[in-house]
């Protein structure tokens, strides 16, 4: 009896440790697949993360190589636009040559005035554009005792007509420099007394202008005498388009029966006056300077009492235009 319950202890032992290394291989199997799982997940995480990270870089790299480029272009563009289709080149201010290059834009604002001229493909002068005209100032600027910055104008091709003057586009009194990229021949009685010179007269009244735009007009291809002009600016936020034929106004006013039979009277005030009130230092001639501090306006003309007092350098009737 006692031998059969010693083999039914060695039975039950060896059941237990069977059991106890079944659930130990369990144990230790489950052990080993759940870290696999909890690695696999923490592995994808880790990958979502890289792939998170590495997506906000590219955005930021590819949103900040995208800013560079419309940055620089926001900055360059208005010279872009005003330039475009043409060559920038730099002329003196007083060059008397009369050769103009083609498809090109230069500055011909005295000083640090910004006045664009262009040129078309046959070297003709075609627009002046300024965004604001600033008036000659005599009493910081090199001005001449004639009113000009520069003794002569550029010999441009037709000039040499004896009814034609080195006209400006922008005059030296509104602030414009004399070479061929402000110069084109212009009928003498235009330029002297005609629109031209009333609309100078106008914009120095006003003490400049804004938004100016010059289009001259050629009647073919080869000449550089214009046939007419167009301009553009605004006075005290008026716009004003001034349009004229480059021709002699008195003979068209006297085609159109507008002029009268016999010629009017020269005011008393341009017929006599006293000199020595204009003439401060007393040498017999009056200056630039000394007309306006008398109160007179620029230009005087050849049929103003004053004008043999003073000097029109070169002979256009007009001293200080």
């Amino acid at each position: 009896m006692k031998k059969k319950m010693n083999y039914l202890i060695l039975l039950l032992t060896i059941i237990f440790m069977v059991g106890c290394t079944n659930v130990e291989d369990a144990s230790n199997t489950d052990a080993e697949t759940v870290p696999e799982e909890v690695t696999t997940v923490e592995s994808d995480k880790n990958n979502e993360k890289e792939e998170t990270v590495t997506s906000d870089v590219d955005e930021s790299v590819v949103e900040e190589t995208a800013s560079v480029p419309v940055a620089e272009e926001t900055t360059t563009q208005p010279n872009n636009e005003l330039l475009s289709g043409y060559k920038l080149i730099e002329v003196d201010g007083g060059d008397l040559s009369g050769y103009r290059e083609s498809n090109v834009v230069v500055d011909i604002g005295y000083g640090d005035r910004e006045y664009w001229a262009f040129t078309n493909e046959y070297g003709q002068l075609v627009r002046v554009i300024a965004e604001e005209i600033i008036l000659q100032d005599d009493s910081s600027e090199p001005v001449l005792s004639s009113g000009r910055y520069y003794s002569d104008e550029a010999k441009v091709p037709g000039i040499e007509s004896d009814v034609l003057d080195e006209g400006h586009i922008i005059a030296d009194s509104l602030g414009g420099v004399s070479n061929a990229y402000n110069i084109t021949p212009q009928d003498s009685t235009l330029n002297r007394h005609g629109d031209v010179a009333y609309m100078e007269q106008v914009i120095r009244s006003a003490g400049g202008a804004t938004n100016f735009e010059a289009i001259i007009t050629y009647p073919n291809t080869e000449t550089q005498i214009p046939s007419s002009y167009q301009y553009t600016y605004t006075l005290m936020g008026t716009e004003v388009v001034d349009t004229f034929d480059n021709v002699n106004p008195d003979e068209v006013n006297e085609s159109l029966g507008l002029t009268g039979s016999e010629p009017t009277e020269t005011t008393s005030s341009n017929s006599n006056g006293d000199i020595s009130s204009v003439d401060t230092n007393g040498n017999g001639q009056v200056t630039i300077k000394e007309a306006k501090s008398a109160g007179f306006s620029m230009p005087i003309t050849s049929d103003h009492w004053l004008y043999p007092y003073m000097d029109d350098r070169d002979n256009d009737g007009l001293v200080g235009e």
